[in-house]
């Protein structure tokens, strides 16, 4: 049967070949039009349902993901209580899959709902129904965006309790570290006003190969215009009478830096003696003690040096003697003590000069207190010669080796973090633009733009990111 048998002589209805029915050709049209509009309000509700669930996620995991695992990293380093907040952590992270997935149900149910109120509406007229979907998509819409918002911020809430948590621990740590401390509590307060004097040294010293070359050149060249008539002989000497000068110079330099209050003399070339003689000055200014101290810039260690720097101690009446090497003994590592001379590398031996000077000071103080008592100024003699003053020394020392290593671990670890971080982060970039791609394909130039997301604004995306 033709097309023209299935219409009538009036043409106002459609007959169907297969079932003899006919419809008319006005309600063809509506059901047309109803289900084109049907189509497109599904449509923008599911485009428009994807994009909140989208900027949720995509706030939830820039405000919230991020700061969860660095703190879940932080507190798994320390204590038992420190896994507590990474099981509320990973709580965080079940209920928000959890609001996910219901927000997905409650899509599918409004969707549900929809076909179903489109299909009982058959005679109401159709500006009214769009009317009608219009308005019940839009409340929909605002009831999820402040349920998702009030989940937001209990996620929030939850996050802040957790850096509480966090605070209360690193301070009960801080605590529990405090009562650990077993040096005198005036030794520990004068090694934490010094702590940004040592980082600073920490740093220098990584370019004191670099920094000692150079000021071996300068000192070269000062001498050369200060004394021409005396090049030939320090061309003969070499190379190693220069280096050591240098050193001396160099530690001179830090002395009286570190030092301000006290008196930093070297000894005048053509002179039997030590480098430098140290005399430890109190708040007072009052003298408290001297420290001889030789710089040796050789590549092997003697020992005749000891016998040597003792001697040069007993001429000048000095309390304490050290010897700062590039070449140490065998049975030194980093520093120690021979014969009652204190040995040291480049590396430590501002930490050794700060504990002597400490000591000194006390000793001094203590001296003060116990004059005219004979007894007892034998036991304080007995104590700088013993054990427990040496201990006390290599403790002040070892703690900041302790402390050098600590920096150098943190810096690798905050590297390590950041590469990390921001290998995340172009990957949610990077499945983010997946996304709305995929929906711009479906969608077609009817979907909103995302300035962030455009091509011009990428180096300025990747600019921050490496901020």
């Amino acid at each position: 049967m033709t097309l023209e048998h299935c219409l009538d002589m009036n043409g106002t209805t459609i007959h169907c070949p297969n079932c003899d029915h006919e419809f008319a050709l006005s309600e063809v049209l509506q059901r047309q039009i109803r289900n084109d509009l049907e189509r497109r309000l599904k449509t923008e509700h599911e485009q428009r349902l994807q994009r909140v669930i989208a900027e949720t996620e995509q706030r939830a995991r820039g405000e919230l993901g991020l700061e969860l695992k660095d703190l879940q990293n932080q507190l798994s380093e320390h204590t038992r209580k420190a896994e507590d907040a990474q099981a509320r952590e990973l709580k965080l992270r079940e209920e928000k899959r959890a609001l996910e997935e219901a927000s997905k149900r409650q899509a599918e149910q409004i969707r549900t709902e929809l076909e179903a109120a489109l299909r009982e509406e058959q005679s109401a007229q159709l500006s009214k129904d769009k009317a009608a979907m219009e308005a019940k998509l839009r409340e929909q819409s605002a009831l999820e965006l402040a349920q998702l918002q009030a989940d937001l911020n209990a996620q929030r809430e939850k996050a802040r309790i957790a850096e509480a948590a966090e605070l209360a621990l690193r301070q009960e740590k801080s605590k529990l570290e405090e009562r650990a401390e077993q040096l005198d509590l005036e030794i520990a307060r004068k090694v934490d006003a010094e702590k940004q004097k040592l980082e600073l040294h920490l740093r220098e010293t990584f370019a004191k190969a670099q920094d000692l070359k150079l000021k071996e050149k300068e000192k070269q060249i000062s001498d050369l215009r200060e004394a021409l008539d005396d090049a030939k002989r320090r061309s003969e000497l070499g190379s190693q009478e220069l280096q050591g000068e240098v050193l001396e110079l160099d530690i001179q330099a830090q002395l009286e830096r570190q030092f301000p209050a006290d008196q930093i003399a070297p000894v005048p070339k053509g002179m039997r003696g030590a480098d430098i003689i140290h005399q430890v000055s109190n708040d007072r200014f009052q003298v408290c003690g001297t420290i001889v101290w030789e710089s040796k810039n050789t590549k092997g260690w003697q020992a005749n040096w000891i016998d040597k720097l003792k001697q040069d101690q007993r001429n000048v009446g000095a309390s304490a003697a050290v010897i700062v090497s590039v070449a140490l003994p065998n049975e030194i590592q980093g520093f120690g003590r021979i014969d009652g001379v204190w040995v040291c590398s480049l590396q430590l031996w501002p930490a050794l000069a700060m504990a002597l000077r400490e000591q000194l000071i006390q000793v001094s103080q203590a001296q003060a207190a116990l004059a005219g008592k004979g007894e007892k100024m034998e036991l304080l003699y007995e104590y700088l010669a013993g054990t427990e003053f040496r201990q006390r020394v290599e403790a002040i020392v070892e703690a900041f080796e302790a402390m050098q290593l600590q920096v150098q671990r943190e810096r690798r670890a905050m590297e390590k973090q950041w590469s990390e971080r921001e290998k995340q982060l172009q990957r949610v970039l990077s499945s983010t633009a997946g996304m709305y791609g995929a929906l711009q394909g479906i969608v077609g130039s009817g979907l909103a733009a995302i300035p962030a997301l455009d091509l011009e604004n990428e180096p300025r995306l990747n600019a921050g990111s490496g901020g």
